[in-house]
């Protein structure tokens, strides 16, 4: 094995470092707050666009919370939420809203390439943290995040709120019942026929004065300005170097599933491939992508295509999505509301329903809350979601290079290349920098 250098191992937390316990936030942990009213959670939203709103107005159904900051590089967006809620304080830059001593928990929901770094700084300023997925672009990301929630002993949430989903936790059920006899295989799909002009093509112009396109790029790569990137989270999929594309936009949604009742560790071999071959208009990420991940005794595979989705059992006139878990008995079909078991042989009967036992779930934004009060970590918190997190980024990676990754679960890191462990680790523009301490658990 070549020799590897500390900064081209992808190791992150793999020296096993303590976690800060998570407590319960008390009255006497708020900052030294004395009034009644403030009893309250004091919430933020960091990316004040279609998804972080919902997201906070879920969170703000709790009597027990209330609305102290919303930060945006858009006026208009901040000046929506200041409209409804005036004692709020509205800013332009994020640091200066994890600086207010107001702020317990904050809701970040920014384009994907400025997760790590908003991420890892709230929870250095001992903020909880409700992340909106894809949680990282990056495998050093993916380490990063999850090590600095670790070590600041905050709690944590990542944005599948399909988890919550009964029809989810039913699977959970039969897989786990073994009634499907043992899984070596799952496939995962999302098929969505845009057309040729994709997500469409913005004329060149300037940024209009609304929005802050230099801290809206960040620390990602500089480009013109780009109507349709800023919009929404579905405009800058189309986007790599902001979102990572389409399947770190979709996927979560559907391998959180079977990491779930598998009990899914990190996979030993990733490869992937696909290009843009048919989709034109605006942006440059894949309108196809294949992505194969390798566990002990089992392989997984994720597929996804922009412009047809036909020949899956869930397929409608908009899109396609949906999980094979292929047993030796039989096979489950699902998607997010409903699922399907197909016989293999006669060990396996459809309608012996496993009994129920994984809990019913609830309110995504709600679990969250009530773990930041009572203590310990929800269902999607980042040390769960990495599993699902980082196989994308390991995938995205493949692609990028051409050539499968090999990944040893047990470090962390990945071995026999080092040129793929170098670029596991982004470069950020200046003057922004990558929290890269939190590699091996310090500050």
């Amino acid at each position: 094995m070549p020799n590897i250098t500390r900064r081209e191992a992808l190791i992150s937390g793999a020296a096993a470092f303590l976690t800060t316990p998570v407590l319960p936030v008390t009255r006497a942990r708020r900052r030294g707050r004395t009034s009644p009213a403030m009893d309250k959670l004091g919430l933020a939203l960091i990316g004040c666009g279609g998804m972080g709103s919902h997201n906070l107005r879920q969170s703000l159904a709790d009597p027990d919370t209330e609305l102290i900051a919303v930060c945006d590089v858009q006026k208009h967006r901040t000046d929506a939420w200041l409209n409804t809620h005036p004692s709020a304080k509205a800013y332009s830059d994020y640091r200066e809203l994890l600086a207010n001593p107001a702020v317990d928990a904050v809701i970040i929901a920014t384009p994907p390439h400025w997760h790590c770094l908003q991420a890892c700084a709230a929870a250095a300023a001992g903020k909880h943290i409700y992340l909106q997925k894809p949680m990282t672009l990056y495998p050093a990301e993916s380490i990063a995040v999850r090590n600095a929630v670790r070590k600041h002993g905050v709690v944590s949430q990542v944005g599948t709120q399909i988890h919550q989903a009964n029809n989810y936790r039913r699977v959970v059920d039969w897989v786990r019942s073994g009634k499907l006899g043992p899984i070596g295989r799952v496939e995962t799909f999302w098929g969505w026929n845009m057309g040729v002009q994709g997500i469409g093509t913005a004329p060149k112009q300037a940024p209009p004065d609304d929005i802050d396109f230099e801290m809206w790029l960040g620390p990602a790569e500089e480009t013109e300005f780009n109507a349709l990137m800023v919009n929404d989270a579905a405009m800058h999929c189309s986007w790599m170097a902001y979102s990572g594309g389409w399947t770190p936009g979709m996927a979560p949604h559907l391998l959180d599933l079977p990491v779930w009742a598998l009990n899914l560790g990190y996979p030993e071999k990733i490869s992937a491939l696909g290009g843009r071959f048919i989709v034109q208009g605006d942006g440059d990420a894949p309108d196809t992508q294949e992505m194969l991940w390798q566990y002990p005794n089992m392989t997984m595979r994720w597929h996804f295509s922009q412009f047809n989705h036909h020949g899956y059992e869930y397929d409608n006139v908009a899109r396609a999505l949906g999980i094979y878990f292929h047993g030796l008995n039989g096979t489950l079909l699902t998607n997010y509301n409903n699922h399907q078991i197909h016989p293999q042989n006669d060990q396996l009967n459809p309608d012996d329903v496993p009994e129920p036992i994984t809990p019913d779930g609830g309110i995504h934004e709600i679990e969250w809350l009530n773990c930041i009060r009572n203590g310990g970590q929800p269902s999607c918190c980042v040390d769960y979601h990495i599993k699902v997190d980082l196989p994308i980024t390991l995938g995205n990676l493949s692609h990028a290079l051409g050539r499968t990754i090999h990944f040893d679960p047990s470090t962390e890191s990945i071995i026999k290349d080092p040129a793929a462990a170098r670029r596991a680790i982004p470069e950020y523009r200046g003057p922004w920098k990558f929290p890269k301490a939190y590699l091996n658990g310090k500050d």
